[in-house]
């Protein structure tokens, strides 16, 4: 009928537009991001908020360490190569000071056995370099909603 609204979103940019929406109706989502590639770490803290995440950067593991201690995250991205510190004992010491944390370990210098290892020490997923923001998106997405349950199902065992 001429004038009736569409039942259901269409095109491409509906669907993106529909999904900001909801992005900027909820709290934004607390990432730490440690990866020594300042250029990196820039754009993709830009092009992350503009989908309502806050990101607090870190250039070492070390800095991701105290900044850890420091303030609570909903989820963090570690690099895997930084030039301080391995990003698998990175990933161990995040596991230990926050078990919940969700962890995607993000490298450039990807390999079948780091995945594995850091699978094995807790990490949510291991996504290669350079990999395309809505991939991204949609891991940091998948972690929030895993950490959600997690928190609601812990949360009626303690009661």
């Amino acid at each position: 009928m001429p004038g009736s609204k569409k039942s259901r979103i269409g095109t491409p940019s509906e669907k993106m537009e529909l999904e900001k929406e909801k992005e900027c109706s909820r709290a934004p989502i607390r990432l730490l991001l440690v990866d020594d590639e300042k250029g990196f770490v820039d754009v993709m803290s830009k092009r992350l908020a503009r989908h309502n995440i806050q990101t607090t950067q870190a250039f070492s593991g070390s800095e991701g360490i105290r900044l850890l201690k420091r303030s609570d995250f909903d989820v963090a991205v570690l690099d895997l190569k930084l030039g301080d510190m391995d990003g698998i004992e990175i990933l161990k010491i995040f596991k230990k000071m926050d078990p919940h944390m969700p962890v995607i370990m993000l490298t450039g210098h990807g390999s079948q056995k780091a995945s594995v290892e850091g699978m094995q020490y807790g990490a949510f997923d291991y996504l290669t370099k350079p990999h395309e923001l809505a991939g991204l998106m949609e891991k940091i997405n998948d972690a929030i909603r895993r950490r959600e349950k997690t928190d609601d199902t812990n949360e009626i065992a303690s009661r």
